[in-house]
C-alpha cells in the first residue's frame, strides 16, 4: 500500500471515529429539563379559573391605560386600574403582610411579608399601560373584553395584564387560603413600560436602591411558550430570557456635495452617497456571536427533542456551532438571536425636483447582542461606510445597554424555580433559556440582583406572533389558567431555602 493509499485509510478510520463519537453523544446526550411533578387540575392548590377571576381580567382589559408617548399617557385610566386592583384583590390590600406603596403618583409596589425575613427576597413584575390600537382592524372591539371561542380579546391580553392581574389572583389565593409565604416578595408594576419605564420602574428602582435592597432573583415579562416556531422541533418551547439586546439609533448623514442646479450635477450627489453608505450598512451584516450569548444553551436545551439529523447537529455543537449559526442565520427571528441586527428605518434628502440636494440624512436603528457594545457598534458602521464625507451621529433617544447575561445552570436557584414552575403547569413544553430583542422594565433594574428573568405563560403558535402589539390581541381562558398556576408555583417553590425542596402537589394547603 503507497503512502496515498496509508493516508485515504487513516482518514477514513478517523472519520469513522468521529462519527461514532458524535452519534454516541446523539444517543446520550441528557435532558436539560427539570425533574418535576406535574400540576393537575386535582391536586388541592390548582387554581381552578372561576367566573370571578375571569370578570376580574375583563374588567382590566376595558381600562383604557394606553402610553402613546413620554409625554401623552392615559394617566387618570392608570389610577383606574389602580382602584380596580383594590376591588378586586381585597384580601391583598388589608393583610398585614402587605405593603402597598404608590411610587411617582402611578405606579405600585407591594412588599409581602414572610415567616422567614432573613432569607432574600425575590421580585415579581410587571406593567400596567399598554400600546394604541388601530381600533378599525381589530375583529372584536380592543377594549371590551369580549370572549369569543374560549379567547378573551383586548388590548392587554398578552402585553401585559395577563402577568399583572395573574401574579395578583395567585397572591389572593395564597392569603385566602391562610398560607404564610416564607421567602418575602416585592411585587411591582410600572405604568410607562411601552414608553422606556423612566417614570415607573425608573422610580422603583431609585426606591428599592434607596433602601440597599437586593433580591435573589426578579421575573418580569419577556418570552413566551411558543410551539411550531423551531424548524424540526414539534413540542412547545418555553423560552425564558436570560438576557435582553440593547439598542441604538443612530443618524447618518451627508452634506458635503454641493447643491445647485439639477442641469449641470457632478459624479455624485448627497443622496448618492448616502445611498452608498446604507447599502454598505445593509449588504454587511454583524458578525454572527454564537455562543457568547443565550443562544447555545437554548439549542442544546431543545436537543433532545429534535428530529434527526437535526438532533445529531444540536447534540454535536462542539464540532457543529459554525453549521449552527449558519443556520440561525436564516430567518429573521433566529437571526436576531445570534448578532446585532440593523434597520434603515427612515430617509430623507432633496428639497425639488431639479435642485441638487444641500445634505441627505438616513436613520438606522440596531438591536445589540449582549456580546457587544454601542460603541463597538458605532465603530464597525464607520469602517464599513469608510467616507469621511458621512457623519454619523448617535440620536440617543432609546439607546439602551444589553443587559448582563443572567446565569442558567441546573445549580443557579432563580432560573430553576422558573423552569421548575414552567414545567409543572406545561409538562410537554421544553424549558430552555432565550434572547429577549425587544425591552422591558428590567434594564432599570439591574443593580438589584444578577439573575433577571423574562417570560410570559403565555402559550403562541406562529400565527399568534402578529398579535403581539397588534391586532386581534387574545388569550384563551385555558392558558390564563395556566398564567395564575404559573406565577402561584412560582411563590410556593420560591419559598425554598434552596433548590433540594422540590413542590410535589402533596402539601396540605
Amino acid at each position: 500500500m503507497g503512502l496515498l493509499g496509508s493516508l485515504v485509510k487513516l482518514l477514513v478510520v478517523g472519520v469513522s471515529g468521529l462519527v461514532s463519537v458524535m452519534l454516541i453523544r446523539t444517543f446520550t446526550f441528557p435532558s436539560k429539563q427539570p425533574n418535576v411533578g406535574k400540576c393537575s387540575p386535582e391536586d388541592a392548590d390548582f387554581i381552578k379559573l372561576t367566573d370571578e377571576m375571569i370578570t376580574h381580567f375583563q374588567d382590566a382589559i376595558k381600562i383604557k391605560s394606553i402610553s402613546w408617548t413620554i409625554e401623552q399617557m392615559s394617566l387618570p385610566e392608570i389610577l383606574e386600574f389602580h382602584k380596580h386592583l383594590e376591588k378586586s384583590f381585597p384580601l391583598i390590600h388589608s393583610s398585614k403582610l402587605v405593603k402597598k406603596e404608590v411610587i411617582n403618583t402611578y405606579s405600585l409596589l407591594y412588599t409581602v411579608q414572610a415567616s422567614d425575613m432573613s432569607l432574600k427576597p425575590y421580585m415579581l413584575a410587571g406593567h400596567m399601560d399598554v400600546v394604541p390600537v388601530d381600533q378599525q382592524d381589530w375583529d372584536v372591539p380592543p377594549f371590551e373584553g369580549q370572549i369569543v371561542d374560549g379567547f378573551l380579546y383586548g388590548r392587554g391580553t398578552i402585553d401585559n395584564k395577563n402577568t399583572v392581574m395573574g401574579i395578583m389572583e395567585a397572591l389572593e389565593f395564597r392569603l385566602k387560603n391562610g398560607i404564610l409565604p416564607v421567602r418575602p416578595l416585592y411585587i411591582a408594576f410600572g405604568h410607562d413600560e411601552e414608553v422606556l419605564g423612566m417614570q415607573g420602574a425608573g422610580e422603583i428602582k431609585k426606591v428599592l436602591e434607596s433602601r440597599n435592597v437586593q433580591v435573589e432573583f426578579l421575573l418580569d415579562e419577556g418570552t413566551t411558550v411558543v410551539q411550531g416556531v423551531f424548524g424540526g422541533i414539534k413540542t412547545p418551547i418555553a423560552l425564558i430570557s436570560v438576557a435582553e439586546k440593547g439598542a441604538a439609533t443612530v443618524n447618518i448623514s451627508v452634506d458635503a456635495v454641493p447643491s445647485g442646479h439639477s442641469s449641470m450635477p457632478g459624479k455624485e450627489t448627497n443622496i448618492g452617497v448616502l445611498a452608498k453608505a446604507l447599502s454598505r450598512i445593509e449588504e454587511n451584516p454583524f458578525p454572527s456571536m454564537f455562543g457568547r450569548g443565550p443562544e447555545r444553551s437554548l439549542l442544546e436545551a431543545i436537543a433532545t427533542e429534535a428530529s434527526f439529523p437535526l438532533k445529531f447537529v444540536l447534540t454535536n455543537l462542539w464540532f457543529f456551532s459554525p453549521v449552527a449559526s449558519w443556520m440561525m442565520s436564516l430567518k429573521p427571528s433566529s437571526n436576531a438571536l445570534v448578532r446585532t441586527t440593523t434597520a434603515v428605518t427612515m430617509v430623507n434628502g432633496g428639497t425639488k425636483m431639479n435642485v441638487l440636494p444641500p445634505s441627505a440624512w438616513g436613520v438606522v436603528n440596531h438591536r445589540i447582542h449582549p456580546a457587544q457594545s454601542i460603541e463597538e457598534v458605532i465603530e464597525y458602521d464607520h469602517q464599513l461606510i469608510g467616507d469621511d464625507r458621512v457623519k454619523i451621529d448617535r440620536l440617543g433617544l432609546g439607546d439602551i445597554l444589553p443587559s448582563p447575561i443572567s446565569p442558567h445552570g441546573d445549580d443557579v436557584f432563580g432560573y430553576q424555580v422558573i423552569a421548575r414552575s414552567v414545567n409543572q403547569v406545561f409538562p410537554s413544553a421544553i424549558v430552555a433559556p432565550g434572547l429577549m430583542i425587544g425591552n422591558t422594565d428590567t434594564k432599570m433594574y439591574w443593580n438589584l440582583t444578577k439573575q433577571i428573568y423574562r417570560f410570559c405563560p403565555t402559550f403562541m403558535l406562529p400565527s399568534d406572533l402578529p398579535r403581539f402589539h397588534g391586532i386581534n390581541e387574545r388569550m384563551s381562558l385555558e392558558n390564563y389558567q395556566q398564567t395564575i398556576n404559573v406565577y402561584y408555583h412560582v411563590m410556593v417553590n420560591a419559598d425554598s431555602k434552596d433548590l433540594s425542596h422540590k413542590h410535589s402537589h402533596s402539601e396540605d394547603l
